[in-house]
């Protein structure tokens, strides 16, 4: 099975090219931006398709592919309060997505896999009432508004061509060389700073990069994995204080963990303009993954402790001098 991956340059498509390229079944094709954006592979079969957008022109990346995975977004824009912050977004997200899938049917893919996100289904749960891939999206920010109506497109796509649709939606994804908030949290943990979330009683849902690699590869040719949506997860679902104690474990470090309440928290973020990040840290986001295990008889192959010491390695040999 020959497979076009977008985005391989990511931090998920980077996971993704390594397991695939093990597979000896599974021929892997490179659509990228520049070739410079995977200089460390650059052997590998490729094709420079330019900046994803709503004229990219992908026929040639596409030639004889059975499958493509799309994991490329934009995932980041300065100023995301602007009026055209949506249209910015629109145009690789809903748009580029779209042109990309409808070459990809023209040129007989049968099977789309596309990356979305959990934001599609909103931005937080209650703390008994996870998502499940039914529930009816309410996408919130423009990011997630973009990813919805790309999925909306690709439905649209399906029933008029009758290629394939995979859609799935990971929450917050880690491992090694995670950025972002959390590889700031394995930072503080680390250099040992008291921390005041020794008090949060919520539920979040994580994936770790290998359970989502190893269930898109599932995805890719299951056959109960046409035209669905999955959740993807762990399979076990943290507290931040509990997540926390244990990416510290990870790391050989003592959580030192202060339990101010929450409200607090929420009062302080508010002066400091953390609210968002507060609320992150605070709020419950958890996802039922149970059509995922049922349909696909998928379970996540990597535990939360053996992921968190995965990642802590990397973190602990990329920052050998804090």
């Amino acid at each position: 099975m020959k497979i076009l991956i977008t985005g391989s340059s990511g931090f998920l498509g980077q996971g993704l090219l390594e397991s695939l390229r093990q597979d000896c079944g599974r021929e892997v094709h490179l659509a990228l931006h520049r070739l410079s954006s995977i200089e460390p592979m650059k052997d590998l079969p490729h094709t420079l398709v330019g900046e994803i957008r709503p004229d990219t022109n992908w026929r040639s990346a596409l030639q004889d592919c059975q499958a493509v995975i799309h994991c490329a977004a934009r995932v980041h824009l300065m100023g995301n309060n602007e009026p055209n912050s949506l249209a910015a977004y629109r145009v690789v997200n809903t748009q580029g997505t779209i042109n990309l899938a409808r070459q990809a049917a023209e040129a007989g893919v049968g099977r789309f896999v596309f990356i979305s996100s959990i934001k599609v289904n909103g931005e937080e749960t209650m703390i008994d009432t996870p998502f499940t891939a039914d529930d009816n999206p309410k996408p919130l920010d423009a990011y997630a508004i973009s990813k919805f109506e790309a999925e909306q497109g690709l439905w649209s796509l399906a029933d008029e061509t009758g290629m394939e649709i995979v859609i799935i939606r990971p929450p917050l994804i880690y491992g090694p060389g995670v950025k972002g908030n959390f590889e700031s949290l394995m930072r503080w943990l680390y250099r040992g700073l008291p921390l005041p979330f020794g008090a949060i009683r919520n539920k979040r849902s994580l994936v770790s990069r290998s359970n989502l690699v190893d269930l898109i590869a599932t995805c890719l040719d299951h056959p109960a994995a046409a035209n669905q949506v999955f959740l993807a997860g762990d399979g076990e679902d943290l507290s931040t204080t509990e997540l926390l104690h244990r990416t510290a474990n990870a790391l050989g470090k003592p959580a030192r963990l202060v339990p101010v309440p929450v409200s607090l928290l929420e009062q302080v973020g508010g002066l400091l303009g953390k609210r968002d990040l507060i609320h992150r840290l605070c709020g419950s986001l958890y996802v039922d993954i149970g059509k995922t295990r049922s349909l696909l008889e998928w379970q996540p192959p990597v535990s939360v402790d053996d992921a968190l010491e995965e990642t802590a390695r990397a973190f602990l040999h990329s920052h050998k001098s804090l």
